[in-house]
């Protein structure tokens, strides 16, 4: 009983965050507690360490790598492409964008893709005048299918890495099950999407209003550094999934040098 109240107690400060409250003061703070109280014991800290450890590190080296693109005009550069493909027709450039979406996710973990690429696609919304109305169905498809297709790859969620690590599952065998499992997930999305916001999607819009895709590049030299280095890192994730090297060490090599650049 006494883990149960914690638990709606921490998850309710977490939705609510009372004055600001950071989620993470209030996750440990629920984990204090529950030490105090002996509902967990020390001994329980090592073993959930043991069990998250990697997904972390590897987390924190995928938003370094999101960051650092982004900071070069990576993703505004794709997002600017997608724009133009959409050829002034609301209804092409709709999927193109969850598409989009789906890809970052796969690639950047699905926080990464909802955090970086919302605001891009806001800009880009606001700059071809769209409605709030249109607005607001893109937005709402950009941040969805951030999560209902973050499956395909091992580094695609946070979760994705624990479980396979818990259960001993490499990096190719985990993508051989996932990826057509994603694919089903990303026409789900599609579908629902389009069913739910078709009306609201204009039919057209003006593509002279965007800028070029390469006055997006604010660092010429690290955005080219970028194609080899996260294609190298894909395929080191491939080559190591057998040997059992930690997903984190790969990640955060690929992260110090894009920093290094």
């Amino acid at each position: 009983m006494q883990a149960l109240i914690i638990f709606i107690i921490t998850l309710t400060l977490v939705i609510w965050q009372p004055k600001g409250l950071g989620i993470g003061w209030t996750a440990i703070g629920g984990a204090i507690v529950a030490l105090f109280l002996g509902v967990v014991q020390w001994s329980d800290v090592g073993i959930v360490w043991n069990i998250v450890w990697d997904a972390t590190f590897t987390f924190v080296a995928l938003i370094i790598i999101s960051l650092i693109l982004d900071a070069a005009g990576f993703f505004a550069w794709a997002a600017l492409h997608v724009s133009r493909w959409g050829n002034g027709r609301g209804h092409r450039l709709f999927p193109l964008v969850i598409i989009l979406g789906a890809f970052i996710s796969a690639f950047s973990a699905n926080d990464g893709a909802a955090l970086l690429l919302t605001p891009i696609v806001i800009a880009i919304l606001i700059r071809m005048n769209f409605s709030p109305t249109a607005a607001f169905a893109f937005i709402i498809a950009t941040g969805f299918v951030a999560d209902t297709t973050s499956l395909p790859l091992v580094i695609s969620n946070l979760v994705n890495i624990v479980s396979a690590n818990f259960f001993g599952i490499g990096f190719d065998r985990y993508a051989a099950v996932m990826v057509p499992v994603n694919f089903v997930s990303l026409a789900a999305t599609l579908l629902v999407l389009w069913m739910v916001f078709r009306l609201d999607i204009p039919k057209s819009y003006d593509v002279s209003t965007l800028d070029e895709p390469r006055s997006a590049v604010r660092d010429p030299m690290v955005f080219k550094a970028a194609f080899p280095i996260l294609a190298l890192l894909l395929v080191a994730y491939f080559v190591t999934g057998p040997l059992h090297v930690p997903i984190s060490l790969i990640t955060g090599t690929a992260a110090i040098l894009l920093m290094a650049i």
